[in-house]
Formats: structure tokens, sequence, C-alpha cells
């Protein structure tokens, strides 16, 4: 069973905007460690003063030691995050005729 992941985090949305482009290199290292220790699947989403992430993991416990990890936090802040825990939400992803 796996698990779905949202977090909202509030800040600065220009500046995480030009990470994507400016850190690449870092994103991509990062997503590599997710992937290795339990990431499915990962989007981003910019709103009026958020990101949103959307996220797969096998497991919460897997999301959790990864989302922990204090270089990962540093990161974050970096990338125009407001100081603070993001707004998560966590819960069962299940199957639906609907899916696409």
């Amino acid at each position: 069973m796996s698990v779905l992941v949202t977090g909202k985090f509030q800040g600065d949305t220009a500046k995480f905007r030009q990470s994507l482009t400016d850190r690449a290199g870092e994103f991509e290292k990062i997503a590599a460690a997710a992937r290795a220790v339990g990431g499915i699947h990962h989007r981003y989403g910019i709103g009026d003063g958020f990101v949103l992430i959307i996220d797969e993991w096998q497991s919460v416990e897997q999301f959790q030691q990864f989302f922990s990890n204090p270089d990962l936090q540093a990161f974050i802040g970096t990338i125009g995050a407001d100081p603070g825990p993001p707004e998560l939400t966590i819960c069962e992803a299940v199957a639906s005729p609907d899916q696409y």
C-alpha cells in the first residue's frame, strides 16, 4: 500500500521558480535520493504565495525519514520557503475506475 503526500509551503514563489533552473542539479540529486528510499512520484505546483508538492511514497515511514533529513530541510529554506513546517496531508493511495 503506497501513500500520497501533499505539502503546502508558503513563501517566495519567484525565488522558488528561479531555483528550478539555477539549482537544477541539486533538485535532480534530491529526486534520486528520494527514489532510492521509496519515493514513487513527485510533482510541484505553484500558487499565489505557495508551492505545493504532490508525492507518492511506498510508505509513510519512508517519506517521514526522507523529509526529516536536516540537509533537505536546509535546502528547502534556501529556495524560497518561509520558516516553519509546511501543511502536510498524508493518506493511503487507492485505485479507482476513473484513475488516469
